[in-house]
């Protein structure tokens, strides 16, 4: 009687320090039950990864800051993976409807209107845009119109206005505010709106939200122009894509028609579209200003001059209101993550995709086997790829100096932006190295082989996942030295490029891409009668980390990690750049000036429930630690877990949902639990099944007082596994 009296004053004092979790119950005996369980979760209404209008947002969350300034922004990054949602429902479900949604939801809200697109008919070919210097730093701006230079010739309008019979673009642009948050647009519409206009240095933190379209409403007396540009405009709108993005979709829809034409479906609209927009994407193949390749100065090019043929970052076009003038660009600067081979691919051989101009099929091509060779000679010693490479060093066309070549363009080791350098992230290598391991089994293409053996062999052993402990890291933070030698035709062994990891992390959206390249990687040896040993070695490794993922970070949105983030603290430190003598509003009243900070100009930040955690952390106090649902991470985890169903892979042994400790099944290990323990040890509830093998905590095959005793340790913080 004493015994059991200690027992339930135990527990009561136990969990009254405890506190229960919502209970997530999921069916999870194979991956596809498993990816139908995230699927679900994603298209919960109440769990709001999407608007009304059915936009998916950038988190669930609002606070987030990141590429995104804002929660419920959404780019088109997003718009992509929710077509790779559907598409990968289609292939496992035979449900292709939502895939027609997305693309409805792309070509609403992501695709400028060919209404918005005023003036597109006085576009000069010959003249394509006024040239303006980049700067390193936000201070150096606004840029003046240098009316002295000429400009190359564009080779490419032409041909697209006779193939799609309009003078409109059409490619995603790459930011919008979906509940018009700032106030840009009208009640709570989705409406178009930039940030990064100013250099490689300007972070996320020193950027100045504005309009897309620029009807100088508000900021200053030209609206947010003359912060960018100098001198006097008029109103005026302008759209920017991330090639990425647009890349995406094209490689989700070349999926897409192969799974539903092995169902019998018909796609053919949805290629269509597909199709366009891989030949309007041709422009981010163009250096900024149409200038010769390799030049080494502001030579305007004639012709295909000035075509590198790699998805530079962006594409970008604008005109005025009043339908007076028109203008594009294209991009001098090139990340190796960035590229979209299987895309090219696609776009160069797939009868379904061959886009409808002249040369578009062509060029694709060329970019294909340009883009191969490109991570051919970014690929470090290691086997970790590197930066990218411009044909405008400074953004002003200098002289290249020391740099290596890649088709006479010089090697950079952060393309485009340095605040962080954008090739730190580890992110990138498992985006991109996916689409080549899709290269690779989709082609057998020895390069592409080649790249894909020495990546993954360096990628496995960098990730690490143990399924009995419930734990598993990435890459995180890389370093680089050195660079790439001169492109010479054949791939190097860079040894005097290196790559070293120097930090680790949880990313569950990385997690999934990495798995989800480790998983394709080892169809290809298959396929290809390549390095199984390797395959199998990488698929182990890929099984593992989405079991550990599925077994310890399941929660009501989906999957989930606790975050800090110091450099949030920026948030209320960093002072946004503003000349002087320049003030202006934001549509809620923010007053722009010089020596505002991120905060300042966004004080609708300050309603945030999590507002004053971050303010703590700011002003000395401890990292504050929160938990950010991206769609984007949701997505990658769930088609991870698809392409785990489609080639056949069981769970692992050691997995199968079972998580230690949860006996009820609801991604968390708390007083619940324990009292599921409890009442099986009093006889009042015997436990059964996987909820018996989750008790068994010491997995000695039988559940009993040891089993409470390591229960009770970990849940009062003594011990932090069993």
């Amino acid at each position: 009687m004493k015994k059991t009296a200690m027992f339930l004053l135990a527990f009561a004092l136990l969990a009254s320090s405890v506190q229960p979790a919502a209970k997530v119950k999921a069916d999870s005996d194979t991956f596809k039950d498993r990816f139908n369980y995230m699927y679900n979760k994603i298209h919960d209404p109440a769990n709001g990864y999407f608007d009304s209008e059915g936009i998916p947002y950038h988190s669930v969350e609002t606070l987030c800051v990141e590429a995104p300034d804002y929660g419920h922004e959404s780019t088109s990054e997003a718009a992509s993976y929710y077509a790779w949602l559907e598409a990968m429902n289609g292939k496992l479900n035979g449900k292709w409807s939502g895939l027609t949604e997305a693309w409805n939801v792309v070509e609403k809200y992501f695709i400028p209107s060919e209404s918005i697109q005023k003036g597109m008919n006085r576009y000069n070919p010959s003249s394509p845009a006024g040239y303006a210097d980049e700067f390193p730093e936000p201070s150096y701006y606004p840029a003046q119109i240098q009316s002295n230079v000429t400009v190359g010739q564009d080779p490419i309008h032409q041909e697209l206005v006779s193939a799609y019979n309009t003078y409109a673009m059409y490619g995603m642009h790459w930011l919008v505010d979906v509940d018009n948050w700032y106030g840009y647009g009208s009640g709570t519409n989705c409406t178009f709106i930039n940030t990064y206009q100013r250099g490689e240095q300007e972070s996320v933190f020193e950027t100045v939200p504005h309009p897309s379209i620029e009807e100088f409403k508000y900021g200053g007396r030209q609206g947010f122009s003359d912060l960018f540009t100098a001198g006097e405009t008029q109103p005026k709108w302008a759209f920017t894509i991330a090639s990425d993005a647009d890349g995406r979709l094209i490689q989700v829809q070349y999926w897409a028609n192969k799974w539903a034409k092995e169902q019998g479906q018909n796609l053919s609209t949805l290629n269509a579209k597909a199709a366009k927009l891989g030949d309007y994407l041709r422009y981010s193949m163009f250096d900024k200003y149409f200038m010769k390749i390799g030049a080494q100065g502001k030579t305007p090019a004639s012709g295909y001059d000035s075509c590198h043929y790699l998805l530079a970052w962006y594409y970008a076009w604008g005109g005025a209101i009043a339908g007076d003038w028109s203008w594009k660009i294209g991009c001098s600067h090139v990340h190796w993550g960035y590229q979209a081979p299987l895309a090219a691919y696609a776009l160069a051989n797939d009868p379904d995709l061959k886009p409808k101009s002249a040369n578009g099929a062509k060029d694709w091509n060329t970019s294909f086997k340009r883009q191969v060779e490109f991570y051919a000679w970014l690929q470090s010693a290691e086997g970790a790829i590197a930066g990218g490479a411009t044909n405008s060093v400074g953004g002003q066309y200098k002289s290249y100096g020391g740099a290596s070549t890649f088709y006479d363009m010089a090697y950079t080791y952060a393309p485009v932006y340095a605040d962080p350098p954008s090739n730190n992230w580890f992110g990138m290598q498992a985006w991109s190295m996916q689409r080549m391991c899709e290269v690779y089994y989709e082609t057998g293409d020895s390069l592409a082989k080649e790249i894909c053996d020495k990546w993954v062999a360096w990628a496995e052993s960098e990730c690490q996942a143990d399924i009995k402990t419930g734990t598993w890291k990435i890459p995180s933070t890389l370093e680089w030295s050195g660079q790439p030698d001169t492109w010479r035709g054949q791939k190097s062994s860079n040894n005097n490029l290196h790559c070293k990891v120097v930090a680790y992390g949880n990313d569950i959206g990385i997690t999934g891409s990495v798995a989800n390249a480790f998983l394709f990687y080892d169809q290809a040896t298959k396929k290809w009668n390549g390095n199984t040993e390797l395959g199998k070695k990488a698929a182990d490794k890929a099984l593992a980390m989405l079991q550990v993922v599925w077994d310890t970070c399941r929660d009501q949105y989906g999957v989930g990690v606790k975050e800090t983030n110091e450099s949030l603290s920026r948030i209320f430190t960093q002072e946004v750049y503003i000349p002087n003598n320049w003030t202006g509003k934001m549509p809620n009243g923010d007053v722009i000036q010089k020596g505002v900070k991120f905060i300042d100009i966004r004080s609708k930040y300050k309603d945030d429930p999590w507002y004053e955690g971050l303010k703590r952390q700011a002003e000395g106090g401890p990292l504050f630690e929160y938990t950010l649902h991206r769609f984007w991470h949701q997505v990658d985890y769930a088609v991870a877990l698809g392409v785990a169903a489609m080639f056949g892979y069981e769970t692992p042994s050691g997995g199968g949902g079972i998580k230690l400790g949860d006996i009820n099944f609801d991604g968390d290990i708390n007083s619940i639990d324990y009292a599921m323990l409890k009442a099986h040890l009093l006889g009042i509830n015997k436990l059964s099944g996987d909820a018996f093998k989750a008790a068994d905590v010491d997995q000695n095959g039988d559940v009993n007082s040891i089993d409470y005793a390591k229960m009770k340790a970990y849940l009062l913080g003594i011990s932090k596994d069993f």
